[in-house]
């Protein structure tokens, strides 16, 4: 199925200001990500953003970039905008990439893209974790899934908790337990984005610090594909960016 991919990028970042133009082996990181999507099979790579820096930057190398407001209280509401903007049909495919993951691996996006179906209208992707500090790190969100490969519940919690494993030890993950780590990456039927920005927010969403939760509250499906490695870190810090400046230099 053909889908699209948008980036949203915004120059504002806590940890890390001016991300997306951060230079990596001589262009900017959107750039650098916008490149890598393009290998996945795409129909079309677009960044969607706020910042006349950013649209500049997209310009000069050829990547297609669509302005947006700027008070969009997520990236999901800003590719929404973008949507609507180059007005797709509703049962186009979208997948939402981080501006920040130059590394993510193109097949990733179009193993993601492929889970949307009539009666599924969200996806993302999870990895199996074979690390106990991983497990009962609340930094690093789990999801259970049933038997069709949807999501049950995504939690920063250990899920599903093994009874009799955990009560022997903590020190190792029992044998043949092996938990879901969550991916970050989103794909869409554009009907649903379309319609997810006027979602309520719901309660588990609120406890968790989890936005995806609010999908599986309101009763929609979310598609989860497993995939057998963990995807390359994307840039949240300095480091981050030490690391994969390090990447493009080697090359």
């Amino acid at each position: 199925m053909p889908f699209i991919v948008i980036i949203p990028a915004r120059l504002a970042s806590t940890r890390l200001p001016g991300k997306p133009l951060a230079d990596l082996g001589g262009k900017p990181m959107v750039v650098r990500v916008a490149e890598q999507a393009s290998l996945s099979g795409a129909a079309r790579v677009i960044v969607a953003t706020d910042h006349e820096d950013i649209r500049a930057a997209c310009a000069a190398h050829g990547v297609e970039v669509c302005m947006t407001r700027a008070d969009h209280p997520s990236g999901t509401d800003r590719i929404a905008e973008v949507a609507r903007a180059l007005d797709l049909p509703l049962d186009a495919v979208v997948v939402n990439l981080q501006g920040d993951e130059p590394l993510i691996d193109p097949a990733l996006l179009a193993a993601c893209a492929a889970q949307i179906s009539d009666n599924v209208p969200m996806a993302t992707c999870a990895h199996r974790l074979h690390d106990m500090a991983d497990a009962f790190n609340p930094n690093v969100v789990k999801v259970v899934l049933d038997k069709h490969g949807r999501a049950l519940y995504f939690s920063r919690a250990t899920i599903p908790w093994h009874r009799d494993g955990f009560a022997q030890s903590r020190e190792n993950l029992p044998q043949g337990y092996v938990p879901l780590r969550h991916i970050g990456l989103y794909a869409y039927s554009n009907a649903f984005l379309q319609t997810y920005p006027a979602l309520s927010a719901s309660p588990l969403e609120a406890i968790e610090a989890l936005e995806q939760l609010r999908v599986l509250w309101h009763g929609y499906a979310i598609a989860v594909h497993v995939t057998d490695s963990a995807p390359a870190a994307g840039v949240d810090t300095p480091e981050d960016l030490a690391r994969v400046q390090a990447h493009y230099r080697a090359l």
